[in-house]
């Protein structure tokens, strides 16, 4: 293989892990603004959310408005850091992604649609992120 073919090569490679790279941070984005507004719902004690009398990690409503709130921030500033390349948030990514699952799991008997969307977005975001 010639060294042309190669640079051509690593360039396509290049792209595509850019591309990917854009994809999570739009889907990472889109998962923190999904839990910003979840988070001021649940801090507003909204009717929408279903009350479960015997839940083993039952936190207030209030409690879980705040989680998911701070959650949802640090995912659209983490989503911020991958769409311009930063190091620091490829890493950041997979752990908020990560923590994201477990709260969104744990607040499943809440809201079941929206913790089964976010949790199906958060593991795109730590497939594309690790490949």
């Amino acid at each position: 293989m010639s060294n042309v073919d190669q640079q051509a090569q690593g360039g396509a490679k290049q792209g595509f892990a850019f591309g990917i790279s854009i994809v999570a941070a739009a889907l990472l984005f889109v998962a923190g603004l999904v839990a910003v507004f979840q988070g001021i719902s649940a801090l507003a004690n909204d009717d929408i959310f279903g009350r479960t009398p015997n839940y083993v990690f039952q936190f207030d409503l209030t409690s879980w408005g705040w989680i998911h709130l701070i959650l949802g921030i640090l995912a659209v500033l983490i989503a911020g850091g991958l769409a311009v390349g930063a190091d620091w948030a490829r890493v950041s990514a997979i752990i908020i992604a990560s923590l994201s699952i477990i709260a969104q799991f744990l607040w499943l008997p809440y809201y079941p649609a929206w913790a089964i969307l976010i949790i199906v977005l958060d593991i795109i975001v730590i497939w594309a992120i690790s490949t």
